[in-house]
């Protein structure tokens, strides 16, 4: 068996330098649900894991000029109980809250759940359609990227060599407005997307919608952030004719793989008909 080390630094600059020292050989731990399951696979065989949840800059919710700020490596389950947060983007909150069980959801992050970078993850999409962004610490200094760019590829990650993700900046919701986050799986729960689709709408004072956000999961490599399916939106009260330009927008935008939980076929269709409900569902929301 390799040889393996595990710190837990205090502070980030601690973090980063570790992560920079050791290179490749190094794996960051927000939560540990996958990475835990990875290194007992063989999948994984890093020589130093680095702690990060006695970092407070990566734990824990905090406001932010309207929005939000989330710690990396702060657990779905505090996010599931923040009310505030669950108001203002329960999409979210939705997707945060479908990782994994109870239990996993005790020690599961958002961080991790990017960094992760599975073309199926839960709360991707629905970052993605709420304009979510990262704030990336590295050797160079700090900088800030849309969610969108940290996949490059199933199981990869754009991060550069000694950067750690520290939060998620969620933007101030704008009034009336709504998102939310669906997924089919196979069983009731404790399942892998097939396919996931988030929707983020914005209602001007008639009820029209003014700005619109739309990302699929399990369907790419990646998330796919579908603007084509957004922009069938905006300027309606999603009438059928709208609903039915989303569905096709959402369905042309698939790249998905046959496997033993879908076709093809089967995830495309379903992509245009969960785009469809989330996009319901948000504009109720943002209705109230």
């Amino acid at each position: 068996m390799a040889e393996l080390d595990f710190i837990a630094p205090a502070t980030l600059a601690e973090a980063v330098a570790a992560m920079a020292d050791a290179g490749s050989g190094a794996r960051a731990l927000a939560g540990g649900t996958d990475l835990m399951a990875q290194m007992r696979s063989g999948r994984l065989q890093p020589a130093l894991i680095i702690d990060l949840k006695r970092i407070p800059e990566l734990i824990g919710v905090r406001a932010d000029s309207g929005g939000f700020l989330i710690g990396a490596a702060t657990p779905c389950a505090t996010l599931g109980a923040h009310e505030a947060l669950a108001r203002a983007w329960p999409g979210v909150v939705e997707a945060a809250c479908l990782i994994g069980s109870t239990q996993v959801q005790g020690r599961a992050s958002l961080g991790g759940n990017l960094c992760n970078a599975s073309p199926a993850a839960d709360s991707v999409p629905a970052l993605v359609a709420a304009g979510a962004s990262c704030l990336i610490a590295g050797p160079t200094g700090q900088r800030e990227a849309p969610v969108e760019s940290l996949q490059s590829a199933p199981g990869r990650h754009s991060l550069k060599q000694g950067e750690l993700l520290v939060a998620i900046r969620l933007p101030a919701q704008a009034p009336r407005s709504g998102d939310a986050y669906l997924r089919l799986i196979p069983r009731t729960e404790m399942d892998i997307a097939v396919v996931g689709a988030a929707v983020s709408l914005t209602l001007d004072a008639k009820g029209v919608v003014s700005a619109a956000r739309v990302a699929l999961g399990a369907v790419a490599p990646t998330t796919v952030r579908v603007d084509a399916a957004a922009d069938a939106l905006i300027g309606t009260r999603l009438e059928e004719p709208a609903l039915a330009a989303l569905e096709a927008a959402a369905r042309a935008a698939c790249h998905p793989i046959d496997d033993k939980r879908g076709t093809v076929a089967y995830r495309t269709q379903v992509a245009g008909v969960l785009a469809r409900r989330a996009a319901l569902i948000a504009y109720e929301r943002a209705s109230k």
